[in-house]
């Protein structure tokens, strides 16, 4: 056998060339660049839009704008990044708003600031709108989100404060505290007994088993209440509560009702005369959502004839923009006659007023 050797071709191979169908070479080089074809060929092809530059910004440039009293806490965070901050210890009217609102990149509120289109349309640089609160119902939302503004709020700092004063409502309506102190300030010594309760062993029924709600059953159960709820949507019970499937289920039974709900259409004055006739002789009432929830004259009615034997009220269907003498018929038109109302607890929207609930805040937002 012979050994083996390299096979030679009898003739060279000729090098292939690659021709394109509008006559060009193509490169068959790995590291060859490669060529556009001819304009010719332009229309063929579809256009690459030529991309968004974006450009850094440097903090001192930002404008921020903070209303009612923001936290110290946030402020201190915010200059200490170097952003431009003008804090005000109040909301504004609407036309001092729109001034202000032109400039900004960044405007922070809460509650009391109301942020329509009409005022946003003006807000020609606004970038984001901080909420220093739970809810984000006095921002047009819809017409943020199609300028491109976002909206944050603060959904978990205060929720704990909340759910604290209800607690502390509960037993203050049950003990009949509040007229107890209200006759002591006028010299008035009046012990009695009569229609005054333990909460222990009675049923708190919650609406809206939310970050509020929930922290409430835990709190309500440690001091021996039955927790019930009723929520929208399926949720895990904390402890031993219970969701029933119908608020008409929960009014049926509870002893006390509080209500942690949004403003929604579907939310507006759902607690009115069906609703309170529903409850149990006797019980009692808590709104610290949103004032729109219950209807107001409904409550007076049902109150006055000792259907509802008291009530507790944090937030109002009309609300003044800053502290003062105002909680009168001229903000609402049965102010006058809720506060002639015995064993009924009015406060000023002050569920998530505590320096820990708002120094968190400060940060959160």
């Amino acid at each position: 056998m012979s050994s083996a050797r390299d096979i030679t071709p009898s003739a060279p191979i000729p090098q292939r060339t690659v021709v394109s169908s509008w006559g060009q070479n193509l490169s068959t080089s790995p590291v060859a660049t490669f060529q556009s074809p001819p304009a010719s060929l332009g229309g063929m092809l579809p256009r690459k839009s030529v991309p968004k530059i974006l450009k850094p910004f440097n903090t001192q440039d930002i404008k921020i704008l903070l209303l009612e009293n923001v936290n110290q806490t946030g402020r201190d965070i915010l200059t200490g990044q170097g952003y431009q901050v003008e804090a005000l210890k109040t909301s504004l009217p609407e036309d001092q708003l729109i001034e202000k609102i032109r400039e900004v990149h960044v405007i922070g509120i809460r509650s009391k600031t109301k942020l329509s289109e009409k005022v946003l349309s003006e807000a020609k640089n606004l970038l984001v709108i901080g909420c220093f609160c739970i809810g984000t119902n006095q921002v047009d939302l819809t017409y943020a989100a199609r300028r491109g503004i976002a909206v944050f709020n603060s959904p978990f700092a205060n929720s704990r404060s909340v759910a604290e004063l209800v607690i502390a409502e509960i037993i203050t309506l049950a003990r009949q505290l509040g007229d107890r102190s209200i006759e002591m300030h006028r010299g008035t010594w009046n012990k009695v007994s009569a229609k005054c309760w333990e909460i222990r062993g009675k049923t708190l029924g919650i609406v809206g088993y939310g970050h509020i709600g929930s922290q409430l059953s835990v709190l309500a159960e440690a001091m021996g209440m039955n927790v019930i709820y009723y929520d929208v949507v399926t949720l895990m019970a904390l402890g031993t509560a219970r969701q029933v499937p119908s608020l008409e289920n929960l009014l049926e039974e509870a002893d006390f009702v509080t209500l942690h709900v949004p403003d929604l259409p579907e939310t507006r004055n759902m607690i009115s005369t069906a609703q309170l006739d529903r409850m149990k002789l006797g019980s009692y009432l808590i709104n610290a959502s949103r004032g729109t929830v219950v209807d107001i004259p409904a409550l007076v009615k049902a109150m006055r004839s000792g259907h509802i034997a008291g009530a507790a009220l944090d937030v109002y269907p009309n609300e003044p923009a800053g502290n003062g003498d105002y909680f009168t018929n001229n903000l609402n038109q049965w102010a006058e006659e809720l506060r002639s109302l015995s064993n009924l607890i009015l406060t000023p929207h002050i569920g998530g007023s505590t320096e820990e609930a708002q120094r968190a805040i400060g940060v959160e937002g």
